[in-house]
């Protein structure tokens, strides 16, 4: 079931949402050689316990994080740890935030030192994909149609779109309907209403865009070892077009 949600609500996500870009921002500062994901995690978990938040990801069926940390060839839900970022790594750190019952749902992938060409290209056009996405989240328009912008771009730049993993609704908890795929046909799926609220979140390969799964049970990563990155933000349906509610841009 999808929840339209009331200005009053959005407004109240848009501020548990600058609350997580803040959090991004202080991550980007602290990414270089010799960091560890789990810096980053105890940095989370201070940060948002410092701010009256609650890290949402924590203890969702069983998952142990606030983060979600992501390293080269690892698309999403890789467990954050205590061996050193290494130059030329690039790494995506995922997280949802909970204040006062308000859900924001962020992820960014960054480049650890100097990287290579290909994972240069990777990070611009994962990032780039997105907001084609976002640009097609108009009432009126479709799902199919956010799929097929992200789709089209990223292939378009020799990448592949991860299938196994998609955006979803988000408001009162942390995955709502509907499913939103970031592959697709322009025209098809769900139409767009005012006051749905939903993620968007690329992932975008190197190589073949299957997914396998850790023996953990929740870390997926490449089928061949080729490199994997993602960017997501969470946004409104309005009347006056898509507003990111994840973004210091937007404040």
């Amino acid at each position: 079931m999808i929840q339209l949600k009331s200005a009053n609500e959005i407004a109240e996500m848009k501020k548990s949402g600058q609350l997580l870009a803040r959090a991004h921002q202080h991550i980007k500062s602290m990414i270089r050689p010799g960091t560890t994901t789990w810096e980053i995690e105890e940095f989370v978990n201070d940060f948002l316990e410092k701010n009256g938040a609650i890290a949402e990801e924590k203890g969702f069926e069983g998952y142990q994080f606030a983060t979600c940390a992501s390293v080269n060839d690892e698309i999403c839900h890789g467990f954050p740890n205590k061996k050193p970022l290494k130059k030329g790594d690039i790494v995506t750190i995922d997280m949802v935030v909970n204040l006062n019952g308000a859900m924001s749902d962020s992820a960014w992938s960054y480049a650890v030192g100097e990287i290579s060409d290909e994972a240069q290209h990777l990070l611009e056009t994962t990032e780039k994909s997105l907001y084609k996405g976002i640009e097609q989240a108009v009432v009126g328009n479709r799902l199919g149609d956010i799929g097929y912008a992200i789709q089209s771009y990223a292939e378009a730049e020799g990448l592949s779109v991860v299938r196994e993993f998609v955006g979803h609704g988000i408001g009162p908890t942390m995955h709502e309907d509907p499913p939103v795929a970031h592959y697709g046909r322009p025209g098809r799926g769900l139409r767009l209403r005012e006051g749905m609220t939903i993620t968007i979140e690329p992932m975008l390969n190197t190589g073949d865009w299957r997914a396998k799964v850790d023996a953990n049970g929740w870390t997926a990563r490449t089928v061949d070892g080729s490199l994997s990155a993602q960017y997501e933000h969470t946004l409104a349906i309005t009347k006056n077009g898509p507003e990111i509610l994840t973004s210091l841009d937007e404040a």
